[in-house]
């Protein structure tokens, strides 16, 4: 929905009633996650919910639920009589929840968008089927809440699960029973959650740096670049940054936020910088620990990192060499590989090429 916000937002504000349609589970190879949306007002429509396999059947049912008022959860799948008529002809299947959306259907969207543009956690929990009110909505923010699924006892328990995926950045449907049991699954309520983007930090102001944080930045990255250096530490070098800090490396990360969706990528490979940077990194919780450098200077700081005390559990949670084997070369080429190992790590991919497997491309799970 991040992407259609700003649209939806301006149609609310304005009074209007619009049909909002949203991806809210998928199976095999579905072209978008959970998540997605598409907003339609008139002959107008943002977004995307399938790439383009499903969109007009999708626009056409925002009609109708804008008309009548009523939400409608709708699965789309394999189309096998005709690959453009309403079925994804990759082969995926997708839940797509329209809901008739205005300012009395839907009061908190002001404050969602708010939390959303100020960085603020906030996720969205909104009944999909089962004994409930259909279109029910919760908002969950990590120490508020408003709204009401119908059922406090409900509620109370959405809450602290909501809390919890909201933590990790997780979209996905829970089940419950209708007064919030969590061994039953009457109730299918679906979970998305605004979290913050996650961090990137590279350390090194150097070209590569500069292509990392660009390639970070397109994958949906907060990027920091950090150098002790000002003269190379600057905003003219690295217009990408969302944040360019000068400061000795192994300081900063002891003083910043770290959690599981970070990715730290170390480019400095001198050991002066490295070596300090990479004792602080291995001990957080950062999900992705990368550093660049050839086989001998990996082999040359892991001694080093030993030395300084870090147990083998710790060191081979290093990716070094950074990045994916892709054969690269330029500052560019190595951003890519980079990127590419981030992915691979997020969604679980073998790395190998999709021309040598069988089977389905893209594998079941909800969003980080």
């Amino acid at each position: 929905m991040r992407d259609v916000l700003s649209q939806i937002v301006r149609w609310w504000e304005s009074g209007q009633t619009f049909g909002l349609a949203t991806v809210v589970n998928t199976f095999r190879s579905a072209p978008r996650p959970p998540g997605a949306s598409m907003a339609v007002l008139g002959e107008e429509a943002e977004g995307s919910v399938s790439g383009g396999c499903v969109e007009g059947a999708v626009y056409e049912l925002a009609q109708e639920v804008v008309a009548s008022g009523t939400p409608v959860l709708q699965r789309y799948g394999v189309s096998d009589d005709d690959a453009f008529s309403a079925g994804l002809t990759c082969g995926g299947i997708l839940d797509v929840f329209v809901e008739p959306v205005s300012r009395e259907t839907f009061p908190e969207l002001g404050a969602v968008a708010g939390s959303v543009r100020e960085r603020e956690p906030v996720a969205v929990a909104t009944v999909l089927s089962g004994p409930g009110v259909v279109g029910a909505r919760r908002i969950v923010w990590p120490g508020r809440s408003s709204g009401s699924l119908g059922v406090a006892r409900l509620d109370e328990a959405v809450d602290d699960d909501v809390r919890g995926m909201l933590a990790q950045g997780l979209t996905g449907v829970r089940r419950y029973g209708s007064h919030g049991e969590r061994r039953l699954d009457e109730l299918s309520i679906f979970v998305h959650s605004f979290a913050p983007p996650p961090r990137m930090l590279v350390f090194g102001a150097i070209d590569f740096a500069a292509a990392v944080a660009r390639v970070g930045k397109f994958l949906g990255y907060h990027v920091v670049v950090c150098d002790a250096r000002p003269v190379f530490a600057t905003a003219k070098r690295f217009p990408d940054a969302d944040e360019v800090i000068v400061k000795w490396p192994h300081d900063y990360l002891t003083s910043t936020t770290v959690d599981e969706r970070t990715a730290i990528c170390v480019l400095t490979h001198d050991p002066r910088f490295d070596v300090p940077l990479l004792e602080v990194a291995l001990r957080t919780s950062a999900g992705y620990v990368g550093a660049m450098g050839s086989r001998r200077t990996h082999e040359d700081r892991l001694t080093r990192l030993r030395e300084a005390g870090l147990e083998e559990a710790e060191l081979k949670r290093l990716r070094s060499p950074i990045g994916l084997d892709l054969g690269a070369r330029t500052p560019e080429e190595t951003a890519v590989s980079i990127a590419a190992e981030l992915i691979q790590l997020r969604w679980g991919g073998s790395g190998r090429p999709l021309t040598d497997g069988s089977g389905r491309i893209h594998g079941d799970g909800t969003q980080a």
